[in-house]
């Protein structure tokens, strides 16, 4: 349902689309949120939901988020030039609530590490502080995963499965969709690129073979085709219009098959 393209190899800026592909609205505000700032980690949208060690902190950074629902960040990037990214992801699991652990509600994930961190590692670093903790949003359970990435270009993808935190932490990683978790949808590329190679396609071209529908994982792999063959801007706005394009070649179109009810693609 949504999809993150981070362009940080150009010379001109670094550069992050992102589609909210959403079969509703998300009744999105954009939203100015100063530093020094005091937050409650248990609460959503004023009802307390993590009644046992809720994680309360002060914001180090002012930061531009766009809000979901009136309960949670969705998107944000702050004044240190770090910038976060909400997706959904229906196999996270953060495990069992440890109440020796300081509980984040989920919806404030990314919220926390803007308000704390300049760059990915310092967010990185945020994560051992507290556990993540699975809240009902607007109907639906919130199980989402993470992008990160900073002013430098570097980059990671978080996610919980089965307990277990997963940080894949590298300039390379740039795309993110849906399910299934990072790791494989890496593998399924890698398999797609050797297909490819085996019809006798060493070079990308327009008799290069592209998966073509709105499932996570052709998504997936023609954002990150399309994301490897930008060229050099010539400026800023050429460079914003290129990140643009390859959204928008990802993005999901108003009547495309949902499978599954609607919110899994």
């Amino acid at each position: 349902m949504c999809t993150r393209i981070l362009w940080n190899t150009g010379d001109h800026a670094v550069l992050t689309g992102r589609t909210m592909d959403w079969p509703e609205s998300t009744e999105p505000v954009l939203t100015v949120l100063p530093r020094g700032q005091e937050r409650d980690g248990g609460t959503l949208a004023g009802a307390t939901v993590v009644g046992d060690n809720p994680l309360r902190w002060t914001s180090r950074f002012a930061s531009l988020v766009t809000t979901v629902y009136g309960a949670g960040t969705a998107d944000g990037l702050n004044e240190a030039g770090l910038g976060a990214h909400m997706l959904y992801l229906d196999s996270t699991d953060p495990g069992p609530r440890d109440p020796g652990l300081p509980g984040l509600q989920i919806a404030l994930w990314i919220q926390y590490l803007l308000d704390g961190a300049a760059t990915v590692r310092e967010a990185l670093f945020l994560l051992d502080a507290c556990q993540l903790v699975p809240v009902e949003m607007h109907g639906f359970r919130a199980t989402v995963h993470v992008a990160l990435e900073d002013a430098s270009g570097d980059s990671a993808i978080i996610e919980y499965i089965a307990g277990e935190r997963r940080v894949h932490h590298d300039r390379s990683y740039t795309i993110m969709t849906n399910e299934p978790p990072y790791d494989e949808q890496l593998h399924l590329l890698r398999e797609q690129v050797r297909r490819v190679k085996e019809l006798g396609h060493d070079r990308p071209g327009s008799e290069v073979p592209l998966p073509g529908n709105v499932n996570a994982v052709d998504r997936f792999q023609r954002a990150a085709y399309f994301g490897a063959l930008l060229p050099e801007p010539a400026d800023d706005r050429q460079a914003v219009a290129a990140i643009l394009a390859v959204t928008r070649n990802a993005s999901v179109p108003f009547g495309a098959p949902y499978r599954e009810g609607r919110f899994r693609t």
